[in-house]
This record gives structure tokens, sequence and C-alpha cells, in this order.
């Protein structure tokens, strides 16, 4: 055996043995009032600010390297935005570009880091972008200055009475017609209560993983990094700014884990799981109606309560592993066919179907135009972090429930869970089996990716966590 391939094995050997650090801090990424709020189909101009958007980072050190993990306040992040951000992440502090993981919320009250147009491929960063980009730095430097003597605990706990699959069948003969003037098999948000609805198209996902740090010694909180698989609440004030029950949840966590007021504040960061099909209504028990915020707040006090709980019972342990692999696979996009062209033409040449008041088939018209613009490949980025025995992988997209729950049954490595929406923004993920039913998250303009790209993008993702496990 050569001398460096010995070297590195007495490295590896030694990171088991070395100190675990950690460090976490928040920064500021709310943009001003009068920008656009994204989430619904037709942007309008912030107001107000309810609550401050930011960007959660937690840096963690094993000795022999280090992973840096941002979770920011927006609906999504174009992948200029983290390239951006990782690149000079890497330079500054010298964490390598495959060991920041950086993902959005999906909150749907917030300002767009996907620039004027999230369906263009090539992108000039705005203003806005660039601020996110440097604030995201900002918040990785000072967790990595918070760097100190930490122990680790990875946990999970299940809370189902929050998701809802939002895809149904409806009775024969009530099913609406599409933008495309076509009849799917299911439909996104069919309105709770209907005496149409059958039964949801797919499962949920209960399960909120977690890993948690807190100081050497059974010390002081520092932060705990959650993944949930429900795609946002909604429910906010006309023309708020909000982080959604995802930055109540960090809030309130805080408070139910001990660590209030303390000299170096402890950070909660919530991860949007494979929720691209999950919602938080019950269609076959509507709540009616609630004051803004009402909701989202009771969602975020009960998930902060129930994880503070699973939290406070896991073992925590001074070392960890940690490790990564990232990489860029190439994934066929959709293509419009010449029929489907045409329809676009006449119907964007049609005056009375006005994109700017909703109108679904001239918005989805423009759509598939731009559709037409994309290359016939683009670059998926993927990563897996091994954080001690845990893998956590990622997905540029919106990413079906049944996706996560088969990446974690097939993972090599346990526990395991998914984080949608990291590195980029390439529209829903369903599955061919959910392609074949249609509905919303299955249009073209909604859908960009192939039909069989999460067949593709979940074996990678495999492959990769099986050689973390070695």
């Amino acid at each position: 055996m050569t001398l460096p391939a010995l070297a590195a094995i007495f490295l590896a050997l030694g990171a088991d043995q070395a100190p675990l650090k950690a460090g976490a801090a928040t920064s500021n990424i709310t943009p001003p009032l009068g920008v656009g709020i994204v989430g619904g189909f037709v942007p309008f101009p912030a107001t107000h600010v309810h609550d401050e958007l930011h960007a959660r980072c937690l840096v963690l050190d094993d000795g022999a390297g280090k992973l840096a993990i941002v979770v920011c306040d927006l609906l999504g992040i174009d992948r200029i935005v983290s390239d951006q951000a990782r690149e000079l992440i890497q330079k500054d502090l010298g964490i390598p570009l495959e060991r920041i993981l950086i993902s959005a919320t999906h909150t749907h009250s917030a300002g767009s880091a996907l620039g004027n147009d999230p369906r263009v491929i090539k992108q000039t960063m705005d203003e806005y972008q660039r601020f996110v980009a440097l604030r995201i730095v900002d918040g990785v430097k000072r967790a990595n200055n918070l760097l100190r003597p930490a122990e680790i605990g990875i946990g999970a706990v299940d809370i189902p009475e929050h998701v809802f699959n939002r895809r149904w069948y409806l009775r024969d003969g009530t099913m609406p017609p599409n933008p495309f003037g076509g009849i799917d098999k299911v439909k996104m948000n069919p309105g709770a209560g209907s005496k149409d609805l059958l039964e949801p198209a797919g499962p949920t996902d209960p399960t909120v993983s977690f890993l948690t740090v807190r100081e050497a010694g059974g010390g002081k909180p520092i932060a705990l990094f959650a993944t949930y698989s429900l795609h946002y609440v909604g429910g906010v004030g006309s023309g708020h700014i909000s982080s959604d029950y995802f930055g109540m949840f960090s809030e309130s966590l805080a408070e139910k884990a001990g660590a209030p007021g303390q000299p170096v504040p402890f950070v909660g960061l919530l991860a949007n799981g494979t929720s691209g099909d999950i919602n938080n209504i019950n269609f076959r028990a509507p709540r009616g109606a609630r004051k803004p915020y009402e909701q989202m707040r009771h969602v975020a006090e009960d998930v902060a309560a129930k994880v503070a709980g699973a939290a406070a019972k896991v073992a925590y342990k001074g070392q960890a592993r940690l490790d990564a692999r990232y990489r860029e696979l190439r994934v066929g996009t959709r293509r419009p066919d010449a029929a489907t062209l045409e329809w676009a033409d006449k119907t964007i040449a049609d005056s009375s179907k006005d994109p700017a008041k909703g109108n679904l088939p001239a918005i989805y018209a423009r759509r598939v135009k731009r559709m037409a613009e994309h290359p016939a490949t683009l670059p998926m980025p993927l990563q897996v972090l091994r954080v001690g025995d845990a893998a956590v992988a990622t997905m540029p997209c919106e990413v079906f429930c049944e996706i996560g729950l088969e990446y974690r049954k097939r993972s090599a490595m346990k526990p395991a869970w998914m984080v949608s929406l990291a590195h980029g923004y390439y529209g829903y993920l369903p599955t061919p089996k959910h392609h074949s039913l249609g509905g919303y998250e299955t249009w073209m303009g909604t859908n960009r990716l192939e039909v069989k790209a999460s067949e593709i993008m979940l074996e990678q993702l495999l492959a990769m966590t099986k050689e973390l496990a070695r």
C-alpha cells in the first residue's frame, strides 16, 4: 500500500475520534416593500413585512473537514444563486462546493430569487439574487465563527395530522378541463368537502427527520435541522411577506428546546422534504375559515413541540463522520410538439385571454413557448450529505412524496431522508405513474423534465449514498 493511501486511511480513522464542532447563525434576506410576492400565477406587490425572511445556517466540523447546511425562506432558489454563494464560501472558508447544501423552504409569501422568469435557463443575476447570495455567505461565515465543541443527536418523529395528499380522483364526469383543453384523471386541490371526491392519488410522508447539536458536555443547544414533507401552510395577510410556518417553527423551537435568550442564539432550520403533492388541507373534513396566520401558527407550534419532545430523547455523540457527494446528472427536458406550439401561438394571439388576469391557457401558452427554448438536456445538481450514520439527499425540484419514501426505504444508510428545492429550481418532479394521471403538477410548464426524470435522479442518489456508506 502506498504512503498516500495509508495517510488517507489514518485521516479517515482520526476523523471518527476527533471531537465534533458546530456553529449556527442566521442572515436576514427580507426584500424591500414593493417587490413582487411569488407563489401564485400572478405576482403582486408586497405592502407589509409580517415576519422577516432568513437564511438559516449550520456549519459542522469533524476535524477532517466541514459541512455547511443553509435553509432559505424563499419559494425557490435559482442555481446561479446557489452556485455563486457556494463558490464564495469555498473561496473564503475552504469548504468544498460539494459539502455545502443550500435549499429553499417554498414559502409562498416571499420575493423571488428565481429571476424575472424562472423558465429562462441562462440568467444574469438580478439585484435581489446577488443580495441573497451574499447574505448566505455572511450567514455561513458567522456560523463558522461560532464553531465550538459539540455533540450531535439524530432522530425522527411521525406527525401525520398536518399532511394530506392534494391530488384526487373525482367522480366520473366531474373533472374540469385543464388549460390545454384536455381532461386529466386527477385534480390538484379539488375543493375541501366536495361531494365529487373519490380518493387521494398518493400517500403522505408523516416523518419529521432531524439532527440536533448542542455544546459539548450536555451544554446549551446550538441548532436543530429538521425536514418535513409539507408544501407550506399559507393564510397570510394581504400583501404580506412571511416565512410561513417554516420560520414560525424555527422561532417556536428555540423556546421549546430550552434555548430562549441564550448569549449565542439557537438556530432552528426546517427544510422542505418531498412535498410536491402534499399540503395542509384535509379535503375530507374541511376546517373552515381561519384568521390570517392562525393555521400557520397552529401547525408550527405543534410540529415544534413534537420535534422538541423527540429531540429530548435522542442519544448524543461527541463525534460524527462528515462526508458528501455532489454530481450533475444530465436529464432530458419536456419538449412541446408541433400541435402544442400551434395551440400556444393561437392562445397568445387571442386578446381575450390575458395572463395578467390569471387566465390559465394564456399563462401556459407562454410557458410552453419558453419550454421550446430549453436545451434537450439540463444538468441536475444532486447531492448527498453524510452526517454520522445519517444520509441527507437533495433534488432541485418540488419532489413528489413517493420519491422520498422510496429513497428512505432503499438507502444504503439509515436513517435517510430527502430535501427538495436544493441548488436550483426545475419545476415539479412527479413519478412516471403520476405523469400518466395528469393534473397541475404534470402540466408542461409546471413540470419541465422528462417523464422518467424522477427514476433517473433517484437511482443516482441511491448510488451516491451507497458510496458514502462504504
